[in-house]
């Protein structure tokens, strides 16, 4: 219930964003607004106000404005003056344009909120690189801290959390150039500077997967053992809460992360379980423990479980910013998300990003319910997420969306005349079919990543 409702909220703060914007836009350029629905199809609520209804309509995935416009419908010789038709360029354009940039502002707006009421995130430490990794090779250890990054080494950028990092990599592994992490242990002693050669990665790896295929995991975890169900192959070991793993099969255990991967890949070939001979320190002694986990199926694979919380939960920071600096900060970041938008789309319709990349209705549910539950911040902040991309996805030169009609405005101006009837039909059926299509690959996606296959 509070994911279907949390979806509804969106929907709605940013479909009536973007039309208002639309509308007040139109009021300012003295043109009549016939409709401002919330929604398609069979109204369920409508009221008049003035010259214009306001309407809920059933089918709640958009809106519309509906204006006086002599293209749609007679208009009296009084009012023509006031059809949208008759406006100068420049107002038609403002008119078009108002939506995806109410959507933009709305974006600043909501960063900011919640840039000034501050998130915990996990503090970027980060557990042991994943094996061949980018990561490795540019030598981060377990444990080690980033406490900034650069692009050429020598102009650095503060790093206040693990997403921030996370973001870094992102935008870097896009553009197809390395990056300079500073980085010390957890303790902020021994700083030292490292090359990631995130050029290697390749822009078609930003995907779900991105920060494991560079080799940063999740956040550095110390491997003691948690909480023990009584019926599985720890408890069976005699293994404890509080037990601090040291080793396994003689191999040192730098932390959790690792240990996890280790305890999954303890199946042999035939599907049995390997024992796993642990030394771990329990209140200052070293105790050996031989541990044979329990085999589950997880897909296609089999590994070994032991039915216990392993690792201590991660170190995490309050990211909070002052008022001037939480709004340029929230400036700034709706910038990069909308450079960062095109530039995944520019690279998926070449063939150089993922498809999978693609989002529909199903995934901004699922994490609008995610959000929505870790607090206020954290849902603001992606309300601002989706508000940017519906902004930018409007200005795209498609016909059927706000960007289409520019395009046809920029030609208008080119050449002194608007683009012909025979036209505009072609290319709005043109643009039908490719908004269809995106809408069923975003839909594939979605019921791809909850059945697990993506």
């Amino acid at each position: 219930m509070i994911t279907v409702l949390a979806f509804l909220v969106t929907l709605a703060v940013l479909i009536v964003i973007h039309e208002y914007g639309h509308y007040r836009m139109a009021v300012a350029c003295d043109v009549k607004v016939l409709k401002f629905s919330v929604g398609f199809g069979r109204p369920l609520w409508s009221r008049v106000r003035g010259e214009t209804e306001f309407a809920v309509s059933a089918l709640p995935l958009g809106g519309y404005v509906r204006m006086l416009d002599e293209r749609e419908q007679p208009v009296p010789a009084h009012e023509r003056h006031r059809a949208f038709n008759n406006k100068p360029l420049r107002q038609r354009i403002a008119i078009v344009a108002a939506g995806p940039a109410a959507n933009l502002l709305l974006a600043i707006a909501l960063y900011a909120a919640a840039n000034w009421l501050g998130v915990d995130e996990p503090k970027a430490v980060f557990g042991s690189p994943t094996a061949g990794s980018v990561a490795q090779a540019s030598g981060l250890r377990a444990g080690d801290w980033v406490q900034a990054v650069s692009d050429d080494g020598t102009q650095w950028r503060d790093v206040r959390s693990m997403n921030d990092l996370r973001w870094y990599v992102t935008q870097s592994v896009l553009a197809e150039r390395e990056m300079w992490l500073s980085v010390s242990d957890s303790q902020g002693h021994g700083r030292r500077s490292l090359r990631l050669e995130l050029q290697r990665v390749g822009a078609g790896a930003v995907d779900a997967q991105l920060m494991r295929t560079v080799g940063l995991g999740g956040p550095y975890s110390e491997a003691v053992m948690g909480e023990i169900r009584p019926d599985g192959a720890a408890a069976a070991a005699g293994l404890r809460a509080g037990d601090r793993v040291l080793s396994v099969d003689g191999r040192p255990v730098p932390d959790a992360g690792l240990l996890r991967e280790w305890i999954r890949a303890s199946v042999d070939a035939a599907g049995q379980a390997l024992p796993m001979a642990w030394r771990v320190e329990r209140a200052g002694q070293l105790i050996d423990i031989e541990v044979r986990p329990a085999v589950v199926a997880d897909g296609d694979k089999r590994v070994g479980r032991i039915e216990a919380f392993v690792g201590e939960p991660p170190q995490m920071v309050t990211v909070r910013y002052g008022l001037v600096d939480g709004l340029t900060q929230a400036a700034a970041r709706t910038w990069e998300v909308s450079v960062l938008t095109l530039r995944m789309l520019g690279r998926m319709v070449v063939g150089e990003a993922s498809l999978k990349n693609l989002s529909g209705p199903l995934t901004i549910a699922d994490y609008a319910g995610q959000t929505v539950q870790l607090g206020l911040a954290y849902y603001l902040g992606f309300l601002a997420l989706v508000s940017v991309s519906l902004g930018v996805l409007n200005l795209l030169p498609l016909p059927m969306l706000d960007g289409g009609h520019l395009m046809y405005y920029l030609f208008e101006g080119a050449t002194g005349r608007p683009v012909s009837t025979a036209w505009l039909e072609r290319l709005q059926r043109g643009g039908m079919a490719i908004l269809l299509l995106l809408m069923t690959i975003a839909l594939y996606n979605d019921v791809a990543r909850l059945l697990g296959l993506h």
